[in-house]
């Protein structure tokens, strides 16, 4: 269900970026989610468990992620599209793994490779210029990626904060209260805080998807404060092949999915839940 909303939220941004921009869009996906996980902090835990070593952990991650990640993943669906951007945002695993090995000393296993050159096929699928492929610049790739990136480091930071604090509602409350102040600086130090004027036709879609992207988060932090991360990670890594099924089914007046991108996406998918499973 997460990785279905994931993907359902970035149709419903694609759809709100036609008459509006992506600053509007994560503002407001931001503002909502924050306040949802507030709600459900003050509600049902202790407001004492801000004061532990972990926090530090969850506002390092707020730092970048959903700051920027969320930023970059909204700019990559403008310029490349929501079936092409959604799978290479999904590549986010392999970086952790690569970040693992590198820093925290892990081995990887036959999983792991078979899982890497998967995804590396699946990557080149999708990039694979041809008929049908649509315009687009090279260059917009850097975001989807950078998104993945930011995303496996942060992954990095709330594991250890969550070690010390085994509370997901609670580390989400302050990544995302800390994303949403560093944007909103961000916002009026670039001057483009005067460009968050949502349209009135995109305002539907942007509060919807703001909506479904708490949802979502609700739905990782439940299976993670359950301790179900083994079944979690793998099946929320699916979310580039529901990206482009229902890129397919409902931005066929935007965007055309190719057999190179469905196939390139499957192979991703099967190659980040190997790299997953480790």
């Amino acid at each position: 269900m997460s990785a279905m909303g994931w993907a359902t939220d970035a149709i419903l941004v694609r759809k709100g970026a036609r008459t509006s921009n992506i600053y509007s869009a994560a503002l407001i996906s931001f503002i909502i989610t924050a306040i949802l996980l507030w709600t459900v902090v003050t509600i049902f835990f202790p407001l004492s468990l801000l004061r532990t070593p972990a926090t530090i952990y969850f506002v390092l991650s707020g730092l970048i992620q959903p700051f920027l990640a969320r930023l970059l993943h909204y700019i990559g669906l403008t310029r490349l599209g929501v079936a092409r951007s959604g799978s290479l945002r999904g590549v986010s695993p392999l970086f952790a793994v690569v970040i693992a090995v590198t820093f925290l000393g892990e081995r990887p296993n036959l999983f792991v490779y078979s899982g890497t050159l998967l995804t590396v096929a699946g990557v080149w699928l999708i990039l694979y210029r041809g008929d049908g492929g649509g315009e687009w610049k090279f260059f917009d790739v850097i975001f989807p990626i950078g998104a993945a990136v930011v995303a496996a480091v942060s992954q990095n930071l709330r594991r250890k904060g969550l070690v010390l604090l085994p509370n997901p509602f609670v580390g989400g409350a302050i990544t995302t209260t800390t994303s949403l102040t560093l944007y909103i600086i961000s916002l009026l130090v670039t001057g483009k805080i005067r460009q968050v004027k949502p349209d009135r036709t995109a305002l539907p879609y942007f509060v919807t998807s703001a909506f479904v992207a708490a949802s979502s988060q609700f739905l990782v932090f439940l299976a993670l404060s359950r301790g179900e991360v083994s079944i979690m990670v793998p099946l929320i890594n699916t979310t580039p092949f529901f990206s482009v099924v229902f890129s397919a089914i409902f931005l066929r007046d935007l965007e055309q999915v190719t057999s190179k991108i469905f196939f390139g996406s499957a192979l991703l998918v099967t190659g980040v839940v190997l790299i997953s499973s480790r």
